[in-house]
């Protein structure tokens, strides 16, 4: 016998793309259920059961074979089967340990949308970040530099600040989507970005994209260049190494991290732990140096989709591991006093 499910076919297909998301699938995969969702999201429920009794979902544009079953099996008040697959494999606990810390998270200060190289519109972004219990998400769509991700331009960058604040208008009290950017830390240690543009943002990431092999002495004087700069707030994915995934992997840049560390102690810049499971960011040694030296950190899922936004308890994990104080996480912070941190 099916089990009785009354979530509605629009909260199974977001689900399911949010697990596949999670366990990062391939994106077209998620674009399918995500775009069903959208499709059938301003129909009315009546004319959704019409064309569930009809047989004629997948005459709806976006609407293919598989998310016609979900739909119809949610119509009908059953389980979908494709979404209690996806439950018992993907939908338990990512990690043995950071919940704690996961639960003093506030928010999120690392996250793409489709503006850049996330698979997912601003808006999808953010109702998950709602639903995961966050106060805040920062935005930190890339900049004009990395062009293979689709970086903003400082017009598309006005642009989406735009977006933000009617977001922001239709998403009531209780949650703030929060203006960033991950801005390339460029060769000379300058940010990616006009200063005018920089200084309209809530909070700014830093990071270095391109060449990574670049000489231990000219990377630190770089990355300690973009700590140095003012508008710099967190300072991310610092080795840029890869670990694994799909995208082989990445040795470390070298640089000399306790000069780097240091920079960000005295320039109250935070070292980001990367949550993303493929960076693992900075490695443990890197990590606890940076607790030794006395850093504030964040912890972030660098989510290029919102199921990713949960990688978050990855970091935390490696934090309660190393026995950082969470104080430290400028994301355990109330809005206000990130902002003013952010914008001294």
């Amino acid at each position: 016998m099916s089990e009785a499910y009354d979530g509605g076919p629009v909260a199974a297909l977001r689900r399911i793309a949010f697990l596949l998301e999670r366990a990062r699938e391939d994106t077209y995969k998620v674009k399918a259920f995500r775009g069903a969702a959208a499709t059938i999201l301003p129909m009315p429920a009546a004319d959704v059961a019409t064309a569930v009794e009809d047989g004629t979902l997948t005459k709806l544009p976006g609407i293919g074979a598989s998310s016609a079953k979900v739909i119809t099996d949610a119509v009908r008040g059953v389980v979908p089967e494709r979404l209690a697959a996806l439950e018992r494999e993907h939908g338990g606990p990512l990690t043995s340990g950071g919940a704690d810390l996961r639960a003093a998270l506030r928010g999120d200060l690392h996250s793409h949308s489709d503006w850049s190289d996330g698979g997912s519109p601003i808006e999808e972004m953010a109702f998950t970040a709602m639903e995961l219990g966050h106060d805040y998400l920062v935005l930190t769509d890339h900049s004009p530099r990395l062009t293979v991700a689709h970086g903003l331009s400082p017009e598309r960058l006005t642009r989406q600040l735009g977006v933000v604040e009617a977001v922001n208008g239709h998403l009531g009290e209780g949650f703030t989507l929060l203006k960033g950017i991950e801005v390339d830390i460029l060769d000379d240690g300058s940010l990616d970005q006009a200063d005018e543009l920089l200084a309209r943002l809530d909070v700014r990431v830093a990071s270095v994209h391109s060449k990574l092999k670049m000489d231990a002495k000219d990377m630190t004087k770089r990355m300690i260049g973009a700590v140095e700069n003012p508008r710099t707030n967190v300072l991310g994915h610092c080795t840029g190494r890869m670990v694994m995934g799909n995208r082989g992997t990445r040795a470390e840049s070298q640089f000399d991290a306790k000069a780097v560390f240091e920079a960000c102690v005295e320039h109250d810049v935070a070292v980001e732990i990367n949550s993303r499971p493929e960076r693992r960011d900075p490695p443990t040694r890197l990590l606890e140096m940076a607790r030794d030296l006395g850093c504030l950190f964040s912890i972030d899922s660098d989510a290029h989709a919102p199921g990713q936004l949960d990688f978050q308890v990855y970091g935390c994990e490696r934090a309660e591991e190393a026995g950082i104080d969470a104080d430290r996480i400028v994301n355990t912070w109330p809005k206000e006093r990130l902002l003013a941190w952010a914008n001294k």
